[in-house]
């Protein structure tokens, strides 16, 4: 069986040659080699870190699942007359995510879209780039993101201002056949906590109409249900809730800034390691250094940091969260990733030269899109100030844009967001039985059975605003 706990260990080094055969795509073979190494005896957490990497190795197939003969079509499709010199090119450089899979090439699903995340120095790359940027849709949706931010710095207020009043309804709908008909399925839909910007949430409606909803500070808030599933038919799970979520705005002066407690809660909570992912590892120290030098003001080694990775980094999808061994060591060492790894990467690098971060996620609305997507960002913790936020790659992106707003990001927030989870890796109340489908967050929900876990691939979820 594997459970929560399964995925705690997915740091530790795998045995060299379970790690040789999967570098050279071998995977049916490593899979045999993990088999045979689990029949003998090990120790607990190599028995766990085995039986998870057979579980992930799965998942990782599930995201590299273009066949390069499809790829070959879609790049054709997407960039017509496109000489087959170029795709070489690009692949030289790195641009195009691809890994071998018992010797023939695989793409990474949203391949195209990391593409053009990738190439900045291609003129068929920038010549596709500039004509979806300019859409109607994402020129509305920038814009109403930097009107309302500027509104916010404009203002003169500060603290936890312009509350914003929201009404979702989430719904997960299983496939039909997923599971056994008749087999009870649990599930633990994300559920906005109360805290921080966000006040006032309230359950309007569920189905089924029995339910528990986790204590309103939990760090990964749900609310769960139960139901048997039915025999060809999709299997829901539904809620509708409001909450109000407020912006945040606070002009800080370092000279200002308090030396922490060493010995409060706070900062014995929020600098330590966490593995499997926040982990003190030598080159995350050495960078980490690097960036602040001989700064001790704890509010500009955060800054310090934050300017950093929003200068160096490129944001690009990623393969799920459960599929990785180290995230912000993956950030640092490879200078990409989407949201929530570089807000990985920032708390990381924080805690390692003593100020408190912690993570903060759930889903971004901006009010003239049709629907919100998930989103993370971090957290940062200054006497005498409190807690701050950092959302890095929203930071980044404006950095390029219009830079008060690469300003707002270090220390602010809009209140275009959703919060469910202020933690990672979390046990939910109830607990969950198997391993999650992401084990890290929650933003889509998660599902299970007496047989285990259920994917993300046997489900959809869907959010609405209304």
């Amino acid at each position: 069986m594997i459970s929560f706990s399964h995925a705690k260990y997915v740091h530790i080094r795998l045995p060299e040659d379970v790690q040789r055969l999967e570098l050279m795509g071998l995977f049916n073979a490593a899979k045999n080699k993990i088999k045979y190494l689990l029949k003998h005896e090990l120790s607990d957490s190599m028995k766990k870190r085995l039986e998870y990497e057979l579980e992930r190795i799965e998942r990782l197939l599930k995201d590299y699942n273009v066949p390069e003969e499809e790829a070959m079509k879609i790049l054709k499709k997407e960039f017509p007359n496109l000489p087959l010199e170029k795709v070489k090119e690009w692949e030289s450089k790195g641009y195009l995510d691809f890994i071998l899979v018992n010797g023939k090439k695989y793409y990474y699903r949203r391949f195209v879209s990391n593409l053009l995340f990738l190439c900045k120095d291609d003129e068929v790359c920038l010549s596709k780039k500039k004509e979806l940027e300019s859409r109607e849709d994402t020129r509305k949706s920038r814009e109403a993101l930097k009107s309302h931010v500027l509104e916010i710095i404009n203002s003169g207020r500060e603290g936890y201002i312009f509350p914003r009043k929201v009404r979702v309804r989430l719904k997960v709908s299983l496939k039909p056949g997923a599971v056994p008909a008749g087999e009870l399925v649990r599930c633990w839909l994300p559920f906005p906590r109360v805290g921080d910007q966000q006040t006032d949430v309230k359950l309007i409606s569920a189905e089924p109409s029995e339910y528990v909803t986790a204590p309103q500070d939990h760090p990964q808030r749900t609310i769960y249900f139960e139901q048997k599933m039915p025999e060809n038919k999709p299997l829901e799970f539904m809620v509708e809730f409001e909450y109000t979520v407020h912006a945040f705005y606070r002009r800080i002066d370092p000279s200002k800034v308090e030396l922490y407690d060493e010995n409060s809660e706070i900062y014995r909570r929020y600098t330590k390691e966490e593995p499997p992912h926040i982990i003190f590892t030598r080159y995350l120290k050495e960078l980490a250094y690097s960036i602040v030098g001989d700064e001790e003001n704890p509010y500009l080694k955060a800054r310090k940091i934050y300017d950093w990775l929003t200068r160096n980094l490129t944001y690009t999808y990623v393969p799920e969260y459960c599929t990785f061994e180290s995230i912000p060591e993956f950030v640092a060492r490879n200078l990409r990733g989407d949201c929530g790894f570089q807000a990985l990467l920032f708390i990381t690098l924080c805690r390692i030269v003593g100020v408190p971060a912690r993570w903060q996620s759930g889903w971004y609305a901006n009010p003239t899109q049709k629907g919100p997507g998930p989103h993370d960002w971090a957290q940062f913790y200054i006497e005498p100030y409190g807690w701050l936020y950092a959302d890095i790659s929203f930071g980044r992106r404006w950095r390029e844009l219009d830079k008060r707003l690469h300003e707002f990001y270090f220390g602010n927030i809009d209140n275009f967001r959703t919060v469910f989870n202020i933690d990672i890796m979390s046990q939910f109340e109830p607990p969950k039985k198997y391993i999650r489908s992401d084990p890290v967050d929650n933003q889509r929900g998660e599902l299970e059975w007496e047989g285990g876990n259920i994917y993300f691939d046997k489900f959809e979820t869907q959010m609405i605003y209304i």
